[in-house]
């Protein structure tokens, strides 16, 4: 192929080996990732456990900014993936181009969002010092909203053309950097929770300097990419969004659960439930990173082995990912299961947080028991991302969250009044049903595709 780099190589040999390679570098850059979320709690339970609360308050909206981009790279990576797969390197350019252009659209209107965080926070019950610091952490991250997007969409970029390790090193940059500024701003510089945002501000601008160097001065990579070769292409814009809009609105719908979960929890306990529940799912959700990277893996091997109608190799990439992931998922369920009390101690260290304590160690222990079934449900939404099915993807998610998870706390927390632990419950009970839900539907979906492609491949 055309100037074919190792990573393109990789994407299109054997799936096993690709799944590995381009997995494996993202589960790292997505754990260093996530774990300066976790920083960002830590550095800030020093502050109280209302500074918690504040930090729990925006992190649905930094889900749902997050959920635009990601979901936006994943339309544009698998349109890159697929046309690297049907040898279009042309083809491949311009899907990359349109994406890093629909993402710099979609960030303007975070700018008007700015003035309004405080009465959008107090609306949603947050009062005094955990309305002002959420309000304060919000500005900062919708003012960088652009770099969030460009840092977003170009190591997705990276990934669909199978580099891997340059999208790698891109996300681990700003984390680090993210991690090491958190202690300086928050306390060396007194500026409290903003200090936080102010160093995730930095490392995506980090991020996003390395992004543009490679992508459109150094040309080493596959994509070549020159703003002065972007052409509107209507069918490739719609080709793009009829993956990456599902995918934004499956991420959105986790950002609506969790803002939903949020005012159920300020109902039954207040606060304090909040910043157990915010805190403890941070962890939790560290402990899905190497799925993430996975689903990564699996979205670029399955979108190429589409764009050359390869039934056999979309089949052994997806089962054999499936299968991997839950022997991982099964390790890590373990290790927080055993280690929550030392967890829940690194949130809990100052005095204001030590009543959190006892509470963020039972949530640990009862949330992980979901993890081994994650793998069913992200990596057949990944599969059908690569596949132009988006829209199942979508509804696998949202009825996971809106409707089952958020529906299923209610239940639980209100309704039979179990309080608190019962929305944990019902929050767990979704997860688990909706994952072997998907897998089902998954299994038949790469039945049928490698059916339909066995006849073409034999002409």
């Amino acid at each position: 192929m055309e100037h074919a780099t190792p990573g393109v190589r990789t994407l299109l040999g054997d799936p096993k080996r690709a799944i590995l390679r381009l997995s494996l570098p993202m589960m790292a850059a997505m754990f260093v990732q996530s774990l300066y979320n976790v920083v960002d709690a830590v550095w800030g339970s020093g502050l109280g456990s209302e500074a918690l609360a504040a930090v729990g308050l925006f992190f649905p909206f930094m889900m749902g900014m997050m959920a635009l981009a990601t979901g936006l790279g994943v339309g544009g990576s698998s349109a890159v993936s697929r046309r690297i797969g049907a040898q279009d390197k042309a083809g491949a350019e311009r899907a990359a181009l349109l994406t890093l252009g629909l993402g710099l659209g979609l960030s303007l209107p975070f700018l008007l969002a700015i003035p309004l965080a405080l009465p959008l926070f107090r609306r949603l019950g947050a009062e005094g010092e955990a309305a002002k610091g959420a309000a304060a952490y919000a500005r900062i991250l919708f003012g960088g909203a652009a770099l969030l997007f460009f840092a977003n969409l170009g190591t997705a970029l990276l990934r669909g053309e199978g580099d891997a390790q340059r999208a790698m090193y891109a996300m681990v940059l700003g984390s680090l950097l993210n991690i090491g500024l958190d202690p300086l701003f928050i306390y060396g510089l007194r500026l409290g929770v903003a200090g936080a945002a102010w160093a995730t501000l930095a490392s995506l601008l980090s991020s996003a300097l390395l992004l543009a160097y490679w992508l459109f001065l150094r040309p080493r990579t596959y994509l070549r990419l020159s703003p002065a070769r972007f052409r509107w292409d209507l069918a490739l814009v719609r080709e793009i969004l009829g993956v990456g809009v599902p995918a934004s609105l499956a991420q959105l719908s986790m950002s609506l659960a969790m803002l939903a979960v949020n005012g159920i929890l300020l109902g039954v306990g207040g606060t304090r439930a909040v910043a157990v529940f915010g805190t403890g799912w941070r962890v939790v959700t560290l402990g899905t990173i190497p799925m993430n990277g996975m689903a990564t893996g699996v979205t670029a091997v399955t979108a190429a082995a589409f764009g050359a109608r390869d039934g056999e190799k979309l089949r052994t990439a997806y089962f054999y990912a499936i299968g991997l992931g839950v022997l991982v998922q099964l390790g890590i369920a373990s290790v927080v299961a055993a280690s929550a009390p030392l967890l829940a101690l690194l949130f809990t260290y100052a005095p204001e947080s030590q009543p959190l304590r006892s509470d963020l160690i039972a949530f640990l222990r009862g949330m992980c028991l979901f993890l081994p079934t994650v793998p069913l449900g992200m990596l057949t939404s990944a599969m059908f991302n690569g596949v132009r099915m988006g829209g199942r993807a979508l509804l696998l998610t949202v009825l996971r969250t809106v409707v089952l998870q958020a529906l299923g706390g209610w239940a639980l927390g209100v309704a039979l009044g179990l309080g608190e632990r019962g929305v944990w419950w019902g929050i767990l009970a979704a997860n688990v049903l909706m994952a072997w839900v998907g897998f089902t539907w998954g299994r038949h979906t790469v039945a049928r595709l490698s059916q339909t492609f066995a006849p073409a491949r034999a002409g």
